[in-house]
């Protein structure tokens, strides 16, 4: 019986391993998993466990494909036009990875009110290789920038490890409102996830007494007047919305970001499009499997440019 793993990425750390299934393939039975659970045949880490266990991040989840083939919706072929967009997305690929530049407004998976998603265009992202690439890492709907693929099993197993030791370095480009205070630092706020919010989407805010810690670095690279900057920021810890909460709570939310930043953040004022400008600018990748370090920059999206030529901040050439 063949099988199929997948290893846990940040986004799905510390999430129960039935909200995992829920999560990655929807439709899949309740009833089922449990019971599946119990002979043994679904396995974390090549152990037995629970619905209720908690998965973590580099952790492999292991499945007969054949289950989930027969319970799980098939994925249909990719149209001639989705494959000759995803392969432009395409920043670098070789033996192990791949890396592309995902657009703002397009899902990393599929999932309720979710149409068109990476995932289900992976095929067209084979090339010389037998099976589709797997995803490691997710980044939100809203968010542009750098994905990162595995090719293999094994390369996808190392790399969601070398994520959840943060030995894969991640570099995040956002327009905020206003300018922070000092210019650099350290955002140590503890994260929680509230209930679903209005439209069925989770939600994050910041908890001093029960949420996880969670940690960002911050830089102004350009400023306008206090009134906008240009910033970097680096994840030290993976949490949902991370980058979004922080910067609204230290009062400077990220332009076009309606969920976390309030009435504050429209961005029509400078005659662009309304919408999120946080962007996955950076990744560097260890060597491993003797490979080279790979170090991969990802052209910011047009709106982004857009704003920044509109408020004469410095736009890079790539």
């Amino acid at each position: 019986m063949n099988q199929k793993d997948t290893p846990v990425t940040d986004e799905d750390n510390d999430i129960r391993l039935d909200r995992w299934f829920k999560r990655n393939y929807e439709g899949f039975p309740h009833s089922l998993l449990e019971k599946h659970l119990r002979k043994g045949l679904i396995r974390v880490d090549g152990k037995k466990a629970k619905t209720s266990d908690r998965v973590q991040t580099g952790q492999v989840i292991t499945c007969p494909e054949v289950m989930l083939e027969t319970k799980v919706k098939p994925k249909r072929p990719v149209s001639e036009s989705d494959a000759a967009d995803i392969q432009k997305m395409v920043l670098y690929k070789d033996a192990n990875i791949i890396v592309i530049n995902k657009p703002q407004g397009l899902a990393v998976q599929g999932g309720t009110k979710v149409g068109k998603n990476i995932d289900d265009m992976l095929d067209a992202l084979k090339f010389d290789a037998k099976d589709r690439p797997k995803l490691i890492h997710r980044i939100d709907r809203d968010t542009s920038g750098a994905l990162v693929l595995a090719r293999t099993a094994k390369v996808a197993a190392l790399l969601g490890k070398g994520f959840a030791g943060k030995q894969i370095d991640k570099t995040y480009w956002a327009l905020v409102n206003g300018s922070p205070l000092p210019t650099e630092g350290l955002i140590d706020l503890p994260l929680n996830k509230l209930a679903k919010s209005e439209g069925g989407r989770e939600q994050v805010t910041v908890d001093e007494d029960e949420g996880k810690f969670a940690k960002t670095e911050y830089r102004v690279l350009d400023t306008l007047a206090r009134k906008f900057a240009h910033v970097e920021l680096k994840p030290l810890t993976g949490r949902m919305h991370q980058l979004r909460v922080h910067m609204a709570a230290i009062d400077c939310p990220i332009v076009g970001d309606h969920k976390y930043g309030g009435s504050n953040v429209d961005a029509e004022a400078l005659g662009v499009e309304n919408i999120l400008h946080l962007h996955a600018r950076r990744i560097v990748i260890p060597a491993m499997l003797g490979a080279k370090a790979v170090d991969i920059t990802a052209p910011l999206p047009p709106h982004m440019v857009q704003s920044f030529k509109a408020l004469g901040l410095h736009v890079p050439k790539k």
